[in-house]
């Protein structure tokens, strides 16, 4: 009795084990962390990378969140660090102590979230997305403005709207 119970333990220790195990392997290297916060002397800079669906948005941030200032230039009260990419970039300034104030992102051509589409074309049957554009910009850490400017057409009429990222249509340009 003392043996089949101890053989129940066992196994039932080993699959809470392998489960734990396989829990790991699921999750993805490349994805970003949720928030980044780097030290800027006293203070501290805070960066929120997008969970974009689009490979080329997180390859941009994955620059930027591990570019290093070194140390900063003294005499100016901001400065500027771009990176930029075929139809994208991602501008970021920083104050005198080296702390992010706020970053600019733009992407073009973009592999646009399942929201996104699935609404569109709920809300504009008949019509085809032929060009899109991604912005993303932050201030102290707080997403400002995070949407996609889509052009669609449709035989020869062409329609201009902003649509955020879970498919809402902030407006008709």
């Amino acid at each position: 009795m003392k043996l089949s119970i101890l053989a129940l333990v066992v196994s039932m220790f080993s699959v809470s084990v392998f489960g734990q195990s396989n829990e790991e392997k699921e999750l993805k290297s490349d994805e970003l962390p949720t928030v980044v916060i780097k030290k800027a002397g006293e203070d501290f800079s805070v960066y929120l990378p997008d969970k974009n669906p689009d490979m080329r948005v997180r390859e941009m941030q994955k620059k930027f969140i591990g570019y290093n200032l070194g140390k900063t230039p003294d005499g100016y009260d901001e400065y500027l660090v771009f990176f930029e990419a075929e139809d994208a970039s991602l501008a970021a300034t920083y104050n005198e102590k080296g702390k992010l104030i706020r970053v600019v992102e733009r992407y073009e051509k973009v592999k646009l979230p399942r929201e996104v589409i699935f609404s569109v074309y709920k809300e504009f049957p008949g019509w085809t997305i032929v060009h899109d554009k991604f912005f993303y910009t932050q201030s102290n850490g707080d997403v400002v403005k995070k949407q996609y400017n889509l052009k669609l057409k449709k035989e020869k009429d062409i329609k201009r709207i902003v649509v955020d990222p879970n498919g809402s249509i902030i407006a008709g340009i």
